[in-house]
Order: structure tokens, then C-alpha cells, then sequence
């Protein structure tokens, strides 16, 4: 099984956001089990998941999908973690930009 990373990306990574009708560029994100994400969305606030909604509009949730980051979704990522598995995300709550993939 794999476990989730953060990567910093040598080259930036463009993922579609439609809402915007652009392409965001992020050199930063970060890998995540399909299993933990679906988890993850299970388990956010009613207003998170619409903001990611609005990030992530009708994007499907499986492996090797990727999808634009926001606070709320760093918030959720970095609780999960810390309260699933004792594990502390240093660098994704802190406000910059990030893409999530889905492995």
C-alpha cells in the first residue's frame, strides 16, 4: 500500500480548473492513497466540501487523478492524518498553493 508524500515538483505541475476555465501551476502537492481521500471527503465540514466542489468541479475521485489544493482541504488532509495515524503534515497547512494526487 502506498502512503501519502508531499512533493516539490523540479518542473510545475498545470492542473485544469474549470470553475476558472484555467490551468493552475503549482510546484508543490501531494500524493494520496485513494482510499485515505475518499475518507478524507467523507469526513469534511458541509462547507469545505462545497469549496472543494468549486475547486474540483465534477472531477472524478480515483487513482491518478489530480486536483487543485485550498485551506479547507489542507485543514482536513493534515487532521486526518494527525488523528488516523499520530502523523503530523508539516508544509501542506500553511496557505500556499498545492494539487493533490490521487494514487
Amino acid at each position: 500500500m502506498e502512503n501519502f508524500k508531499l512533493v516539490i515538483e523540479p518542473k510545475p505541475i498545470n492542473v485544469s480548473h474549470d470553475t476558472y476555465r484555467r490551468e493552475c501551476c503549482y510546484t508543490r502537492g501531494i500524493h494520496i492513497p485513494h482510499e485515505d481521500f475518499v475518507e478524507i471527503l467523507e469526513s469534511m465540514s458541509h462547507d469545505t466540501k462545497i469549496y472543494f466542489d468549486f475547486h474540483n468541479p465534477g472531477k472524478a475521485i480515483e487513482p491518478g487523478t489530480y486536483l487543485n489544493g485550498h485551506s479547507g482541504l489542507a485543514r482536513s488532509i493534515a487532521n486526518y492524518y494527525q488523528n488516523r495515524e499520530n502523523i503530523k503534515v508539516d508544509g501542506i497547512n500553511n496557505g500556499k498553493d498545492f494539487y493533490v494526487k490521487i494514487i
